[in-house]
């Protein structure tokens, strides 16, 4: 019998947003425990900002140019290589995979991709090297139709419910303040995706015989938008106590002057003239955010992230009932962070700064093994997961997996994270190239191929439409230093004292690049 391994994801979640991470305002005792017994990853980074690409590099431990999900909307290959699937034929291992997905695009009206079909047609594996996978979105109904598992479950429990889902993606305000998708949500805590997968999970647990060695991916759709938590929650965090968090700059005087600083892209979705279609709902615009609004989004990921700890200490309080706490190693991690008023933003998309980019990260060896406690500096990536569980599992790793094992303390054995961004709607065409080291953070803008077809123009040639008319020619970046500057307000790109260092850096990003995938995905869907 060897060791188990628990793997907990959330969804677009900030490194700042636990208390183990340094947040006041949300009480996450089960997960700071597991950082208290383990390994918590100061400098963690995503190899993308966005939801499939990130997942994808996730499962396969492949950077991003490697396993093709450049965007939303490009479907991971059916063929992909799948961590799970390597435990299971190389170690035996029983898998699972709880919650959200997202490795296919979830905009499928017709039903294209296997991911959405099995909830229609009650399959719950195997899928992708899971044994078993039951599948949770942030929503449970669009369109009428079920979304996930989930939302058929959902629509058998309460149809009233299922049918007053709050909306995904449209920034129509609601909640106290009229926030974007802020909601009153009736929904008993009973029926929420975050208990219901945790009772999925237990449930799980205990159909394995006692004798199995174990993988499974638990996987939050908190606390990405909407921001809906069951109302009778909402008392854990009352809006109106928050301050403005340390990254919103204030007026909007104060906003446009950082944001003049940057590529233009980022003063002209402030201002209107660039619509984030790929982070966030077509209809927002975030000048018109109010500090209120800022304040009740922030709330209520707040209370989101404390009803997943709570869920998570239910699985760890089961793990330990059953006799396998001290041979379990979890890791815990979201998949990009939340803008959540930086800069005067709220949402994601092409922003390659901390608040998205850098992820709360943590690792608890199996207790049995006594690893040291430690907080590591030294940066980690998304890739590194696949090749730890086959540490966990005591397998070679494959030659397809990119990655490495995590370290347990700085050994000096990780020097950069690589980010990578390319535009879904082939009327943007922004290209990102990203590198964190040495402290400092360098995103390289490649020429822009706004015009170029992806694959949307044929597959929804209606989304293909949204275009910018703003063109990126490959000198423009962005270069800051997160010693000094930690809020990305300062962009020294074009500061002579650093053109050096701008140039090392760059170098050094292209070194460690892999080559890319050819020929490139199609882009199939608009998320």
């Amino acid at each position: 019998m060897g060791r188990k391994l628990l793997f907990i994801t959330t969804d677009q979640q900030r490194w700042d947003s636990l208390g183990c991470t340094g947040n006041k305002f949300c009480r996450t005792p089960n997960i700071d425990k597991l950082a208290a017994q383990g390994i918590n990853y100061s400098r963690a980074y995503n190899q993308n900002t966005v939801c499939m690409p990130a997942r994808s590099s996730m499962l396969t431990g492949q950077y991003v140019r490697t396993h093709g999900v450049y965007a939303n909307g490009v479907p991971l290959p059916e063929d992909a290589p799948s961590f799970a699937q390597y435990l299971k034929d190389k170690a035996g291992y029983k898998t699972a995979l709880i919650g959200k997905a997202h490795f296919e695009p979830a905009f499928d009206p017709q039903m294209k991709f296997a991911e959405n079909r099995r909830q229609r047609d009650n399959d719950f594996g195997p899928w992708r090297g899971f044994d078993y996978a039951i599948h949770a979105m942030h929503i449970a109904s669009f369109g009428g139709r079920p979304v996930g598992h989930y939302g058929r479950w959902l629509r058998a429990q309460s149809k009233e419910i299922f049918d007053n889902w709050p909306p995904l993606l449209n920034a129509d305000g609601g909640g106290d303040t009229g926030a974007p998708e802020t909601a009153i949500h009736q929904i008993p805590r009973g029926l929420y995706h975050t208990d219901w997968l945790a009772g999925l999970a237990r449930d799980w647990l205990d159909a394995l015989d006692g004798d199995d060695d174990w993988m499974l991916w638990l996987s939050f759709p908190d606390p990405h938008h909407p921001w809906d938590p069951p109302a009778a929650e909402n008392k854990r965090c009352d809006w109106h106590d928050l301050p403005l968090p340390a990254g919103y700059p204030g007026s909007p005087d104060a906003i446009r002057k950082i944001l003049a600083q940057k590529p233009a892209h980022w003063l002209d979705y402030y201002d209107g003239k660039f619509i984030n279609a790929e982070g966030g709902p077509q209809n927002f615009r975030p000048q018109q955010l109010t500090p209120d609004n800022i304040r009740e989004i922030n709330a209520k990921v707040h209370v989101m992230n404390e009803l997943v700890d709570e869920a998570i200490g239910s699985v760890m309080a089961k793990i330990a009932a059953k006799g396998w706490d001290a041979d379990t190693d979890v890791i815990f991690t979201t998949d990009h962070g939340e803008l959540q008023g930086d800069f005067g933003f709220v949402y994601k998309g092409p922003f390659h700064t901390d608040a998205l980019m850098r992820l709360p990260f943590i690792w608890r060896p199996a207790p049995k093994l006594g690893i040291a406690p430690a907080v590591v500096q030294q940066p980690v990536e998304q890739v590194d997961i696949a090749a730890t569980a086959c540490a966990v599992a005591g397998i070679d790793k494959p030659s397809w997996m990119q990655g490495r094992a995590l370290p347990t303390s700085d050994d000096g054995s990780r020097q950069r994270a690589i980010c990578e961004w390319d535009s879904q709607f082939p009327g943007y065409g922004m290209h990102f190239r990203s590198i964190v080291r040495d402290g400092y953070s360098l995103t390289r803008y490649e020429p822009s191929t706004a015009g170029q077809p992806n694959g949307l123009e044929t597959h929804f040639p209606a989304y293909a439409g949204f275009e910018t008319h703003i063109r990126y020619d490959g000198t423009e970046g962005e270069l800051y230093d997160l010693k000094n500057d930690p809020h990305q307000w300062v962009n020294l790109w074009n500061d002579p004292k650093h053109r050096t260092l701008k140039k090392d850096l760059i170098a050094d990003l292209y070194d460690n690049l892999p080559e890319e995938r050819a020929p490139k995905l199609e882009v199939m869907a608009p998320a």
